[in-house]
């Protein structure tokens, strides 16, 4: 279920709790309703996944983490998988974010782009899906420790 649809008192039904989010300007989406609830569901097994558009790199994937799993969700397993781009499918306020973002980045040097500018930069306004069933593996490992 959706992060805006879902009430705690759904959620509490469940021993496992999944939560997958896109990578918005280094959050990680509907993080917040799991901030506002993890007294309430202390004992629960919860795992987290973010999903963006840039190749994997270790010093980025460490600093989502530290910005977003902090205090009380330090814990709280949390993995990365690459998923797609599609300019057409976002909503008109992300695609003219996109559309900014790119135009600043546009400005700098390409030898000084972090991962994830190439990645922008790359993918334009092209269609780009990166997904893989791969990435699922280490959160159903987690999931079966």
């Amino acid at each position: 279920m959706e992060t805006k649809q879902a009430r705690l008192s759904d959620v509490q039904e469940y021993d496992t709790i999944l939560l997958g989010g896109g990578i918005y300007a280094s959050g990680i989406a509907g993080l917040s309703f799991l901030k506002k609830h993890i007294k309430d569901l202390q004992g629960k097994r919860i795992i987290v996944f973010c999903v963006g558009a840039s190749p994997y790199e270790e010093k980025a994937y460490r600093e989502i983490v530290a910005r977003n799993m902090k205090d009380e969700l330090s814990d709280i397993p949390c993995f990365y998988c690459r998923g797609a781009w599609d300019m057409e499918a976002m909503s008109i306020v992300d695609r003219n974010l996109c559309s900014l973002l790119r135009k600043a980045v546009a400005k700098k040097d390409p030898k000084d782009y972090e991962v994830w500018e190439r990645a922008l930069m790359a993918a334009g306004d092209d269609k780009c899906d990166w997904t893989d069933k791969r990435y699922l593996e280490p959160i159903l490992t987690a999931l079966t420790e």
